[in-house]
């Protein structure tokens, strides 16, 4: 992005920013009026439908109160006998007109029924309850002994036990119902006439559909709002999710409207502003709730801020871009001066200059700009002179690498002397010297296979034990998987040459060091053990930690976790008299 292109909209934005605070200010301040003002006219919606369901279910509890006093119901039950089927058929049929007498002008009720153990009075051709004495229903209600006990929807199938009706289509599978326990009475010349004692007291069952309450919330309440009524129990009651239509709604925000009983609330749900409208029916003490999401209620006022926004926008910009090309030439000039400069030095040219002809920051950059490109002309310069020095020294380097091929000759002559003097042992002791010097002299340092490690040590042990002509010797125990596996060189050498030199000090002969390997658990472990004289914990820690000490050890502890990481290194156990064993750690894969 050139300076001029940033240059403009550093101006477009000093014009977007007031812009955009005095459209949020205008939009933030419509968008509370008109939230305010829908807020309420949800409300009242609820307030309203909660009304309208106070007075059809009022209705419906007025009249059941009207059946304790029925003189006609009154004498079918009290002088009713069960055991007589034509008695019950014929009652039936009474009872089912003088339910219809109360019930049926509402047009929310879908069935009337009077329950008993004995016989269900009542349209029963609607609903084939089976027993109905063995629900819920009937035993909240003879629970609560006379009092009108509103029951929130339910599965019919469920509640009554109906598992042939499981794959049919019903459409009272889902209901709520209002039940009381009745016990009937009548004034007989200023006398209160009640049931005999041994008559059962029916249980009144009326029964509405759900979709009730569905068909006045979704005609009354605003577009992509959603709708709900709980129980005291927040069972909900009906609800714009079908799904949730039985189950429990359990929410934390729900205890706090309940403490209100009404009114209007936002709130942010899943992450939305949502508008909560509520109210508590004064009849059944269900709690009615519409949400209403904010975004929905200002979406037709959003345009209107858009175009008023785009249209200032463009005035604006215009203006602004008038003032910057006259800015931005003024400014410029001096940038192209500099840029040009900047690409001959870039091309080698370190005797390029600016005219400095300004006194204001152009031209103090222009100065700087001067004094950066002499510097430079006089780095290249001692660059180049320290280029020479190095190409010196690597060819001085090259020539000092004939001094290992010198001495690889001299022990050669010496072991072809040691032959013709019959010194066999100093002969096989002179080639053993010159494979280690072969071998830890090769410029290529990188990890080497097993055998060859161990072919070393073997050159090693055997100038060793020339030398003190045989005070110990040595074992192997390798598993042969390991001999495939790369490892870093001169592995074992430090810890061999300890034991030798520390471990049998001292000892005369019987000296015994075994160096075994294996595999387990994705990692490869070497020992070096021996049977000498051992190592207290504070030599131990001696080794392991002190600067001075060990440098073989920590160097090669140095280099196994460079190649591998801290999680690898060496283990040393040991104890005066008892020997040392150094366990070595290494990954499975040698990369």
């Amino acid at each position: 992005m050139t300076f001029r292109l940033r240059l403009l909209l550093s101006y477009l934005t000093l014009i977007a920013l007031p812009l955009l605070v005095l459209s949020t200010l205008f939009y933030n301040s419509s968008l509370k009026v008109v939230t305010e003002q829908a807020q309420n006219n949800v409300h009242d919606v609820v307030m309203k439908n909660n009304d309208v369901i106070d007075t059809k279910l009022g209705i419906v509890d007025q009249n059941s109160r009207s059946l304790f006093v029925d003189k006609d119901l009154f004498q079918i039950f009290n002088n009713l006998n069960p055991a007589k089927e034509e008695e019950l058929v014929a009652a039936d049929r009474q009872v089912t007109a003088i339910l219809s007498k109360y019930f049926s002008q509402n047009s929310d009720v879908y069935s009337a029924q009077l329950w008993t153990s004995y016989y269900t009075f009542g349209s029963t051709m609607l609903m084939p309850l089976g027993n109905p004495v063995q629900s819920a229903i009937y035993k909240e209600a003879v629970k609560a002994g006379g009092k009108m006990v509103w029951y929130p929807t339910y599965d019919f199938i469920k509640m009554y036990d109906q598992p042939w009706l499981q794959d049919g289509t019903i459409d009272y599978r889902y209901l709520f119902s209002a039940t009381r326990l009745l016990n009937f009475s009548h004034m007989e010349d200023s006398t209160l006439v009640k049931l005999k004692p041994e008559v059962e007291r029916p249980v009144l069952a009326i029964s509405f559909k759900s979709t009730v309450m569905d068909e006045l919330f979704e005609r009354s309440i605003p577009a992509g709002s959603s709708y709900m009524v709980l129980d005291p129990d927040n069972i909900v009651v009906a609800s714009s999710d079908q799904s949730q239509v039985t189950k429990r709604f359990d929410e934390d925000w729900m205890d706090h409207f309940r403490e209100q009983g009404s009114g209007s609330q936002r709130i942010k749900l899943n992450g939305h502003n949502q508008i909560v409208s509520f109210a508590r029916s004064e009849v059944t003490g269900w709690m009615s709730i519409v949400i209403t999401p904010q975004s929905a209620l200002v979406s037709s006022l959003v345009p209107v801020l858009r175009t008023s926004t785009i249209v200032s926008a463009i005035a604006l910009s215009v203006v602004a871009l008038v003032f910057a090309y006259f800015i931005i030439s003024r400014i410029t000039g001096p940038i192209k001066k500099l840029m040009s400069a900047m690409r001959s030095v870039g091309e080698g040219d370190f005797e390029a200059r600016v005219d400095v002809d300004r006194k204001d920051e152009f031209g103090l950059l222009s100065q700087r700009f001067n004094r950066m490109n002499d510097r430079i002309a006089m780095l290249v310069k001692e660059n180049y002179e320290i280029k020479l020095k190095e190409k010196e020294a690597e060819i001085q380097a090259l020539n000092m690498q004939m001094n290992p091929h010198f001495l690889y000759n001299t022990l050669n002559i010496m072991n072809w002397t040691a032959l013709e003097n019959r010194q066999t042992e100093l002969s096989k002791m002179l080639v053993c010297l010159s494979n280690m010097l072969h071998y830890t002299s090769r410029k290529d340092w990188e990890a080497v296979h097993l055998s060859e490690e161990l072919e070393w040590m073997r050159n090693y042990f055997f100038i060793m034990s020339a030398r003190f002509e045989g005070k110990f010797t040595v074992a192997y125990e390798i598993e042969p998987a390991l001999y495939e596996k790369k490892l870093p060189r001169l592995l074992f050498q430090p810890f061999v040459e300890n034991a030798i030199l520390h471990g049998f000090s001292g000892v005369e002969e019987g000296g015994q060091i075994t160096i075994r390997g294996w595999i387990e658990d994705d990692s490869r472990y070497f020992e070096v053990r021996d049977n000498g004289r051992g190592i207290s914990k504070e030599g131990i820690d001696t080794i392991l930690y002190k600067e001075s000490a060990s440098i073989g050890i920590k160097n090669t502890i140095s280099r196994i976790r460079m190649a591998y990481g801290d999680e690898y290194g060496i283990r040393i156990h040991s104890a005066p008299g008892k020997g040392t064993s150094i366990v070595i750690h290494l990954p499975s894969k040698t990369q």
